[in-house]
């Protein structure tokens, strides 16, 4: 029997369970182990306490470090730290925010958290990477301490992570134009492992940043090595390109409603015969990909019975590819891309130019 994958809670729920330590610590000058926080769904979740400690200048520190349970996010282990002062005054300083209209909270991006520096994100230019639920959670958490404390005064939050910067290298979000740091995120404030929101989120940003930017085209690709590939030979902006990892369906669909005008679909040959027999989620979680498939699918393109003979018995998809080569038969190799490409704009219902991908990070088909 399988083992059931574990889930955690996001940078936003930590961050809100972080601000409100900071802020019990600040407001009443006593330590919290544990702090508990209002979810989205209205549940209450209860979180550790790493750290609590006074900072100068009367203010106070806590952290809580990222349980992400079993999914694979880089975030997991990190220490996401909060830092809780007394506020007087009106002036914004930059790198801040007031979440709330007419609240009592200022939230600023501390060392390790990213910056805004292109549209199309659900936060504007110019302002903290944090969400605008987790902004919600850390608002909630923080107003929980002010009630708990009897307190009326403003307090400023700063959201930090040490090694954030580093982390962020591991992430899209340069790209998107988050910079200096990671993006403090979550919808729900858990994280279900191997989030498929996780990507399809980060897809459906990465298309929203291309048409905020005045671009109608849009690279899909499967990975670092095709994305690259195909950058390289069209000179498109970095906006352009959005990683679908292994979501095909929902990106082609997603450029639809996006408004893209046409989609260049990069990939390596495994993902492209999956693509070819119109395979929606490519990952082999969902069915590794059998050389007998593959074979068959040459079949029902009506491949002929001598060099389907010559196919048979290959034991991957690699091994089929490397034998179409030997065999001189780029025109096979062709047909499937051609499939690809015809299932590709069934799917999306828009032109689609479909490049093959070699393991040495060349473009060797377009149709």
């Amino acid at each position: 029997m399988a083992k059931r994958l574990r889930s955690g809670y996001t940078t936003g729920a930590c961050a809100a369970a972080a601000a409100k330590g900071a802020a019990l610590g600040l407001l009443t000058g006593q330590a919290a182990d544990q702090v508990t926080i209002p979810f989205p769904d209205a549940s209450r979740v209860t979180f550790s306490v790493c750290r609590w400690q006074p900072e100068a200048g009367g203010a106070f520190l806590a952290s809580v470090v990222k349980d992400a349970g079993d999914d694979p996010d880089v975030t997991n282990g990190a220490e996401i730290v909060a830092v809780a002062a007394r506020l007087t005054g009106n002036e914004l300083p930059p790198g801040c925010v007031v979440p709330e209209a007419g609240g009592r909270l200022l939230l600023c991006a501390g060392e390790g958290v990213g910056m805004v520096t292109k549209p199309g994100l659900p936060v504007a230019v110019g302002e903290p990477a944090i969400n605008p639920v987790p902004r919600r959670m850390i608002a909630a958490a923080v107003g929980e301490a002010l009630a708990a404390a009897g307190e009326q005064s403003r307090v400023m939050v700063i959201i930090s992570v040490p090694n954030g910067e580093v982390l962020a290298a591991r992430t899209l979000n340069q790209r998107l134009g988050i910079v200096g740091g990671l993006s403090i995120l979550g919808t729900t404030g858990i994280v279900r492992p191997v989030s498929a929101e996780a990507w399809t989120a980060t897809i459906s940003a990465s298309m929203d940043v291309a048409r905020a930017v005045g671009l109608d085209e849009v690279v899909l690709s499967t990975g670092r090595t095709s994305e690259r590939a195909v950058q390289e030979l069209l000179g498109l902006p970095e906006e352009a390109l959005a990683m679908m990892g292994d979501y095909l369906a929902f990106s082609l669909k997603a450029a639809a409603a996006h408004g893209f005008r046409r989609i260049h679909l990069a990939a390596m040959w495994a993902k492209a015969v999956k693509a070819a027999m119109g395979i929606p989620q490519t990952h082999v979680r969902h069915g590794a990909l059998e050389a007998d498939e593959a074979v068959g699918l040459l079949a029902r393109l009506e491949v002929e019975p001598a060099l389907l003979k010559e196919l048979k018995g290959a034991n991957t998809a690699r091994e089929l590819y490397e034998r179409l080569m030997a065999l001189g038969r780029a025109d096979v190799i062709r047909l499937v891309c051609s499939e690809a490409k015809a299932f590709a704009e069934r799917t999306a219902g828009l032109p689609v130019d479909f490049y093959l991908v070699d393991s040495r990070g060349k473009v060797v088909e377009r149709v």
